[in-house]
């Protein structure tokens, strides 16, 4: 058994639609509080102090930064006299820029973020070119906030200039010429900026030279409607502003104003914001325009710039049966759909010509073809469960490519495999999952596994390589990852099926994937381990919760987990459109309710072993979740299993986390798993 922190109990009641709900650990939201912070300590003395019990410990730690100690490069860029790429070196917690006006061999250091901080904990978010190429704006995160500081820089000499905008979020840097660029960002909150809450986005546009006090308010001041997220951005020759509106991470209202046009008025396009509208390009007087109006997969509209409404739009690229995205470059428009969850392209012209399949190296994921107009080369990667990303040269005048940079990943991906089924969910419908493992393995039950997933906010989980991944498959487990409803996958409608008061098709997709894979004798329910973070993180937590006996681990990361009250928190009421709030109405509340993790944990149940994690700095998803949610199991559980929180310090939601915390948070994991599940990893 193990002892953990007692974790202090208020009388905090809220009273929704005549209920009222017990929030016993309010307290822990205060994230300012030395209360809590001490309390921060104390769960972790305990949580390291076994971890640190586990033998399998440290050589899994080893293990994995030998499996990522190995050049990562991306593909290269040129803008004015040099051609820059990124590189890892192996274990340097951040990507630094490179550049050269020759090979690549002959690069030398541009900007290093290692040198930012001493633990490597403040990145590079965005590196942003002027019209002319000779200013950069990049910004960076401190300790993984959303906040940022965008800096600017002269690009020949490398000197900084006087140029500073600070407490920037949910921004772009878009440039208009060189003369400045636009940003967007919200007013700073009261409290604390890692959690109060931020409703009302602006964007401004900085003139260099001037003081950000003096930067122009160009879309949220008075008169103007009011959005949750604003960005704006100019096309390519400059002559538009696009401004984008929404109050959800679904649905957006869409702008234009002709900068060229004196006054300039700006033009709205769209009727109401329930679909998804992005301004790809001006071409010819026409704009053209990705769109999901009408058209659940997506498809490519174009509309005269002098009357771009959304009435005058007319299809360029027409909907298909699967999911679509666009890239420009070399003034071509290049068209990925998403067949099955593997990646096909095709290009077209401006005009809606129609030019090419574009032959991939494989099955699996393609990202790339972007570019300049006048770039004569492009680059894509090409990547799956058990290929690592290699970088491939496309011309795309003539539709040759050709192998840019192979991976230095050290992993003999020849004795990996995956393998994409399609099992029966709760309702019947088919969902796809892809089972990765070592070559030759029996199905006798016996593997430890992991089964992750996320199934949210429209966003598809695509096969891509990840050497943590296949350091675990190497030291005998399996992995599996379901393509759940919620997520983009299969379009609008699958995204839409996974939402609101139906959300609970999105935990019976993963509870249906856990059951497939003990059924077909991957696994048993004592080798199942259940992992996602985010939104994943209240996928496990509901999955954990509804299903107890299903699952030998539960691995819920910086997880959505209070469903009543989410959307208090910092732009959380932004996620509207997937979860419904408690304030919506009554049947919304009941139904949140229902299944929210922290309000479902029940005295006297036996739950999986569970390591929760989280981060001090994640102003996304304020770690008061995850506090919440262990307070609520270490109070409630019975039986042995831990039920455990790891909390790192100075770092956020999990972007631009340096590099050695990775591998200590995916060691610590690892470890927690073999030893829960009584295996010794390989």
């Amino acid at each position: 058994m193990f002892h953990y922190p007692k974790t202090r109990q208020d009388d905090t009641i809220d009273t929704y639609f005549s209920v009222d709900v017990a929030d016993p650990y309010r307290w822990l939201e205060d994230d300012l509080s030395e209360e809590t912070a001490a309390w921060v300590d104390a769960q972790n003395e305990v949580t390291f102090g076994y971890l640190r019990t586990i033998p399998s410990r440290d050589a899994i730690r080893a293990r994995l930064e030998m499996a990522n100690n190995y050049v990562k490069e991306s593909a290269p860029f040129t803008r004015g006299e040099f051609t820059y790429f990124y590189r890892n070196d192996g274990l340097q917690d951040q990507a630094v820029v490179f550049r050269t006006q020759g090979s690549a061999e002959d690069a030398t250091v541009f900007l290093d973020p290692n040198t930012w901080s001493e633990e490597g904990t403040t990145s590079l978010d965005q590196l942003r070119f002027s019209g002319d190429d000779k200013k950069i704006a990049y910004s960076t995160s401190e300790g993984g906030s959303d906040w940022r500081t965008i800096y600017v820089m002269d690009a020949t000499s490398g000197e900084l200039l006087t140029d500073k905008i600070e407490n920037v979020k949910f921004s772009g840097i878009e440039w208009r010429g060189s003369e400045g660029f636009y940003y967007s960002t919200y007013d700073k909150p009261e409290g604390s900026e890692l959690s109060a809450r931020t409703e009302h986005h602006k964007l401004y546009f900085h003139t260099l030279g001037t003081a950000q006090s003096d930067d122009e308010l160009v879309f949220g001041g008075e008169g103007d409607p009011k959005y949750r997220y604003v960005g704006g951005y100019t096309t390519e020759d400059d002559r538009f502003l696009v401004i984008s509106g929404a109050n959800a991470t679904s649905g957006n209202m869409l702008y234009v104003k002709d900068l060229q046009d004196t006054p300039s008025v700006l033009v709205c396009l769209t009727d109401d914001d329930s679909a998804d509208s992005d301004v790809i390009e001006h071409h010819n007087g026409s704009l053209l325009i990705y769109t999901n109006l009408k058209a659940p997969m997506g498809r490519v509209v174009k509309v005269a710039a002098s009357s771009p409404q959304q009435s005058n739009w007319q299809d360029l690229i027409a909907e298909t049966n699967d999911e679509l995205s666009i890239e420009t470059g070399a003034g071509y428009l290049f068209v990925s759909y998403l067949v099955d969850v593997q990646t096909q392209v095709k290009q077209y012209q401006l005009d809606g010509t129609f030019v090419r399949d574009i032959a991939l190296p494989g099955v699996g994921s393609a990202s790339g073809f972007s570019g300049r107009e006048k770039d004569k080369t492009l680059y894509y990667t090409f990547t799956n469960y058990t290929t690592a990303s290699d970088t491939y040269r496309f011309d795309p005048k003539t539709g040759e490519a050709g192998l840019y940079r192979r991976s230095a990943c050290v992993i003999d991906s020849t004795q990996l495999e995956s393998k994409q089924v399609f099992y029966t969910s709760k309702d019947g419908t088919k969902v796809p999952m892809t089972i990765c493992y070592r070559k030759g393995i029996t199905l006798d039950g016996s593997h430890p596994t992991i089964l992750y997933g996320y199934g949210g906010f429209n966003i598809s989980l695509e096969p891509a390589f990840n050497p943590n991944v296949a350091s675990w498959i190497e030291m005998g487990g399996i992995y599996a990852v379901a393509n759940l409803r919620g997520g983009g996958e299969y379009g609008k409608a699958w995204h839409d099926a996974g939402t609101q008061q139906q959300k609970q098709n999105v935990f019976d997709d993963f509870i249906a994937a856990a059951e497939y894979l003990i059924a077909e004798n991957y696994t048993s329910s004592q080798k199942l381990a259940i992992r996602g973070g985010s939104n994943g993180g209240l996928l496990v937590g509901a999955c954990m919760t509804q299903r107890p006996e299903l699952f030998r681990v539960a691995l819920p990361a910086v997880g959505v987990l209070d469903m009543l009250r989410y959307h208090t928190f910092t732009s959380g009421e932004g996620w509207a459109y997937d979860f419904g709030t408690s304030a919506q109405s009554e049947a919304m509340f009941n139904y949140l309710l229902g299944y929210s993790p922290v309000h479902n944990v029940k005295a006297g149940v036996s739950y999986p072993s569970t390591l929760v994690t989280t981060a001090d700095h994640d102003d996304r998803v304020v770690p008061a979740h995850s506090y919440k949610f262990i307070a609520e199991l270490q109070a409630k559980h019975s039986g042995e299993n831990p039920v455990m929180i790891r909390i790192d310090v100075n770092a956020g939601h999990g972007a631009g986390m340096p590099t050695h915390k990775v591998m200590d948070l995916t060691a610590d994991v690892y470890a927690f798993c073999f030893d829960q599940m009584g295996v010794m990893p390989r």
